[in-house]
């Protein structure tokens, strides 16, 4: 209980300093963003702590889930097992990704101002593999288990 009291103040004080800053950014808004430093200041304050908020929610949920995973050993089999075959897939896909340029109408652009490189394709083409895959997979394991479940009967 003392925990979740401890834990409830601190939300309490993130959220107060979060409502605090949000005021004040909204306070200080104007039309000429070029003449008025304040509010770009007030902007810069309110990014930069929706960052800290972002990277320590990071920090905690993934100290929360290993600290969860380690104390349950068939969980982290399982985890490792899934993480594993999330890993086979993603190789499988990039081995059957294509190394050439996709050929379209007004491919020509994106080639010469750089957004469309070989990397760039591969890794596009990679994606694609793996959600024909995982689709593939899915449904698989859906039909196999109607179909087993229409024959268990």
């Amino acid at each position: 209980m003392k925990t979740e009291k401890v834990l409830n103040i601190v939300l309490m004080v993130l959220m107060a300093l979060s409502a605090f800053l949000m005021i004040s950014l909204i306070a200080n808004i104007s039309n000429d963003n070029s003449a008025d430093t304040g509010m770009n200041a007030w902007l810069n304050t309110n990014l930069t702590w929706s960052y800290i908020l972002l990277i320590g929610t990071i920090v905690i949920v993934l100290l929360f889930s290993l600290v969860q995973t380690f104390r349950n050993k068939e969980a982290a089999k399982r985890g490792l097992i899934t993480l594993g075959c999330a890993i086979g897939v993603f190789v499988i896909s990039y081995a059957f990704s294509s190394n050439e340029l996709p050929k379209f109408f007004g491919v020509e652009r994106f080639i010469e101002d750089g957004t469309l490189t070989i990397k760039v394709s591969k890794g596009i083409d990679t994606l694609l593999i793996a959600s024909y895959i995982l689709l593939g997979c899915t449904l698989g394991a859906t039909i196999f288990w109607s179909a087993a479940r229409m024959f268990k009967k």
